[in-house]
């Protein structure tokens, strides 16, 4: 406030004159910026996540280069014959003479007893380890499965043999009909009983602590045991044959 002298020389006071308007104004941010920031840091972390996966997808593709991994080998080595015994079952009782004399040729079952050791060796000729899954294998005659054995999971070191081995054991399996037919025939007049050893086993490489995908090694074996020897005569797997 100011003060002024009139003519009469009295002063009087008047109010200051207005201050001029603010000429400063407030503008909000614009959406459109914000979300091209948004766009610009998601497209910089989609370029630095491709650029690390392509960056492990290429140092795997070197180690595999440099190692160069061969499937590994798993063979039946040796079947060792413990016990096999078969033994025809009697015709029923209430069957006639005849019926009961062509029974006595053609017997309407018969019953298996077996217990066979299988050996198998695994080798394994790369630059790294190799990780076994669990195994198991089927013992069958004539398309029938009798027992079943089965090899616990292990690790095999790079550049190395290992055996392994598993028990099959059967306890008098029947056998109907022509299938005993021929069981008896075999056994008693040829002195020997085919039997073929079944299975797949699962292997993975380990690569600098990385697993690589699981590969199968399927073994398909054909063997022949001498009931009176309790011995095994043949074994066939693949198409390699042994004749012992």
């Amino acid at each position: 406030m100011t003060s002024t002298a009139n003519m009469n020389g009295e002063y009087t006071s008047r109010p200051p004159p207005p201050l001029p308007p603010n000429r400063h104004q407030y503008y909000p941010p614009s959406s459109s910026s914000s979300s091209a920031s948004f766009k610009g840091c998601c497209c910089w972390l989609f370029l630095l996540f491709s650029f690390i996966a392509l960056l492990i997808l290429a140092v795997v593709l070197l180690v595999v280069l440099a190692v160069k991994p061969k499937k590994p080998q798993f063979d039946l080595q040796q079947v060792g014959v413990q016990y096999v015994g078969i033994t025809p079952n009697p015709p029923s009782t209430t069957a006639t003479d005849a019926a009961a004399a062509a029974a006595a040729t053609t017997p309407e079952s018969a019953s298996v007893s077996l217990n066979i050791r299988l050996l198998f060796t695994a080798v394994n000729d790369n630059k790294v380890g190799i990780k076994y899954g669990e195994s198991r294998f089927t013992v069958m005659y004539r398309g029938i499965p009798l027992g079943r054995g089965t090899v616990p999971g292990f690790y095999q070191a790079a550049h190395s043999v290992r055996q392994v081995d598993t028990t099959v054991a059967v306890d008098r399996v029947n056998l109907l009909q022509a299938d005993a037919a021929d069981l008896v025939k075999d056994a008693s007049l040829n002195d020997r009983v085919e039997l073929r050893v079944l299975g797949d086993v699962g292997a993975k490489i380990r690569i600098l602590g990385f697993t690589s995908p699981g590969v199968q090694v399927s073994i398909d074996c054909a063997i022949v045991i001498s009931p009176k020897k309790q011995a095994l005569t043949y074994k066939q797997c693949g198409f390699d044959g042994l004749s012992v």
